[in-house]
């Protein structure tokens, strides 16, 4: 008995359906997405850092110490992170990819939203800060675990014109998670006394990073179990790589990768973490009207991202993030002035760094990883970012704050300027690579 017609190109259609291209743009909705719940998650635990941490778990310190501690545990997850990445491998390996990162963002909520569970010191005494730590870790090996390769593949599935602008709608991510992040503080410092913000407050935004996390986990596994989407990560061999043999092959490409984008991830706690605790600490201004202003700050960072991927689409991914890095190695020398200067001064130095960083963040994933090629391009690509993140922003608060307190602002100029010329050296060094080849 022959089929009816209908039914044959039916099939014909959903087969057609089931292994189209799949469209830049939907992958860079799962890119924000994907990356805007992970922001949210990182910065709630930085603001809680320098806002929260020193009062509830270090309350046998002064201000400044206890401070301190706490961000020498914020580092502790981008230590963990590329521990995370090669395990994810080892998971995608052994399983598949939806399994690796259903288990990552299943730890990543898990371990954020135990942080709200979390007895404080005059409680459990030094087994709330080895909790803190602990939890910490998980999350920034949750974190490394949870790469998807979404970003390489709208890097090579987008228009070879318009690849600034498609690798800077996976940035956005960022300003979006910190937007949110700032402004659920800001509401809950102003809302409550203290005594309540202290006692329980601070802990309702380590519950919504979990609810956020459930939502973007679907989100992300209806793209990543997609037929399309198999199909068109295998054709173009994003896949794990073994370690050892990246690094053999490409060892030197990771390090550039790593140093190419340090003047923006430099910047990154500079303007987001590190002003807080500074705040907090040495004026006498409002907390809370502090991270309003920050999140008109991340608006422009938003901004800048966009205009990023313009420019680069015009000169090129190298030159913009080479011409930011100037501009921050610029900013670094009137930075310190601005955020001594009193109330205008520190809104020039927040709004204007963070337009700075949004021109600089845009296009700092993936600027040189067409350097592993297509074979190491999936591992390498996420160990690059790893080490960027691990060089340029995991002792970001702890090292500018201690200097600062210690001897006083111009060292924050210090460190932007030697995270520019880091970018600078980096992109010199690739360039001479690639002429020489």
């Amino acid at each position: 008995m022959s089929a009816h017609p209908d039914a044959i190109h039916s099939a014909h259609d959903h087969g057609t359906r089931a292994h189209k291209d799949i469209a830049p743009g939907e992958i860079a909705v799962g890119v924000v997405v994907g990356r805007g719940s992970e922001y949210f998650d990182f910065f709630v635990y930085g603001i809680a850092s320098a806002l929260v941490f020193p009062t509830v778990f270090f309350p046998f310190a002064d201000r400044l110490t206890g401070t301190l501690y706490a961000f020498a545990i914020f580092a502790l997850a981008f230590v963990a992170r590329p521990f995370g990445t090669v395990l994810g491998m080892w998971l995608q390996q052994r399983w598949n990819r939806s399994v690796k990162l259903t288990v990552a963002l299943f730890l990543l909520g898990t371990s954020t939203a135990g942080m709200a569970f979390l007895p404080g010191h005059g409680a459990i005494g030094g087994t709330a800060i080895v909790l803190l730590a602990l939890l910490r870790i998980l999350q920034g090996m949750a974190l490394g675990g949870s790469w998807d390769g979404l970003p390489s593949l709208l890097a090579l599935n987008a228009p070879k014109h318009r690849r600034g602008w498609y690798a800077m709608l996976g940035q956005l991510g960022a300003p979006v998670g910190f937007i949110v992040a700032a402004a659920l503080f800001a509401f809950l410092i102003a809302s409550l006394s203290p005594g309540d913000f202290y006692a329980w407050g601070w802990r309702y935004p380590f519950f919504a990073a979990f609810a956020i996390n459930v939502v973007a986990l679907f989100a992300r596994l209806r793209l990543v179990v997609a037929d399309e989407y198999q199909d068109k990560m295998g054709q173009l061999e994003l896949e794990p790589t073994p370690v050892r043999e990246l690094f053999h092959g490409k060892g030197r490409h990771v390090v550039i990768g790593a140093f190419a984008a340090l003047a923006s991830y430099a910047m990154f706690h500079i303007v987001t973490i590190f002003p807080l605790s500074w705040i907090e600490l040495f004026t006498e201004e409002s907390v809370s009207a502090f991270l309003v202003l920050q999140v008109f700050g991340g608006v422009l960072a938003a901004a800048g991202i966009v205009a990023s991927g313009v420019i680069a689409d015009r000169v090129g991914r190298a030159r913009t993030l080479g011409g930011t890095a100037v501009a921050i190695a610029m900013y670094s020398g009137f930075a310190p002035t601005l955020l001594g200067a009193g109330g205008l001064g520190q809104d020039v130095f927040v709004l204007l760094g963070f337009l700075l960083l949004g021109l600089s963040y845009g296009q700092a994933a993936g600027a040189v990883t067409a350097n592993f090629g297509t074979r190491y391009r999936y591992t390498g690509a996420a160990l690059t970012a790893d080490l960027a993140w691990l060089v340029g922003a995991a002792f970001a608060p702890l090292v500018a704050l201690g200097l600062c307190a210690e001897f006083g602002l111009p060292y924050i100029g210090l460190y932007l300027l030697s995270g520019a010329i880091g970018t600078l050296a980096a992109l010199g060094v690739n360039r001479a690579l690639r002429l020489k080849s």
